[in-house]
């Protein structure tokens, strides 16, 4: 039995060191310098919710905290961030106003929910040329061409809303995305330099080398 979350003297987080939606929490975690223990759902085949952390989509991260429980990667980021002893200045996704920002937001959240469907099919042992992975498989490189091509004006945008940032959601998704496609080997990274130069840049930041992806064991 999990802990009820008035028991708890440090945040639980539910996911996995392979996930990029663990990662951007677990990313979050380290810039807002908030300790946390780390349950690793081992399982992603079962149907019980407990192995998630109390997650009734049967998906991670889930977040345990004093105040409650949290589930998805955004509802847990912002709630890392009120629980962090600084005061960062981040941008987050309502704050963007520019088309070119609001759109990449959404292709990164959608590219990240696509690239867990193809990864998932072929863990379950499904084919990948049937209809539904195949088109899939062409939306994910569609939104992969556009993120690419805007990737520059996107963070020029994002400098000319806040270049005083600490963080934003964008940037820490965005290097998610593009890490873990790398990482699952599901897109070749040679053909979008834009993205791989701004995930080289990011990949310095302490919080970034302190969540490279693995396979917990």
């Amino acid at each position: 039995m999990q802990p009820a979350p008035t028991d708890l003297t440090r945040p639980v987080l539910f996911g996995r060191s392979s996930s990029h939606f663990t990662r951007i929490t677990r990313l979050f975690a380290a810039e807002m310098r908030v300790d946390y223990t780390f349950q690793v759902v081992r399982d992603l085949m079962s149907a019980n919710p407990a192995d998630y952390g109390g997650n009734p989509a049967l998906r991670l991260p889930t977040l345990h905290t004093a105040r409650g429980v949290w589930f998805g990667a955004l509802n847990i980021s912002r709630a890392l961030s009120r629980l962090s002893p600084r005061t960062p200045q981040t941008v987050w996704p309502e704050d963007l106003d520019a088309p070119v920002l609001a759109n990449a937001q959404e292709f990164v959240t959608q590219a990240m929910a696509t690239e867990v469907s193809l990864v998932m099919a072929k863990v379950a042992g499904g084919s990948d040329d049937n209809a539904h992975q195949v088109k899939l498989r062409r939306s994910l490189l569609n939104m992969m061409a556009w993120l690419e091509d805007n990737a520059r004006p996107a963070l020029d945008a994002l400098d000319a809303l806040r270049r005083d940032r600490d963080l934003s959601y964008l940037e820490v998704t965005l290097f998610c995305l593009v890490t873990h496609l790398e990482f699952r080997d599901v897109l070749p990274l040679a053909p979008y330099p834009a993205l791989n130069a701004f995930c080289a840049q990011f990949a310095a930041r302490p919080s970034a080398e302190a969540t490279t992806y693995r396979f917990d064991t």
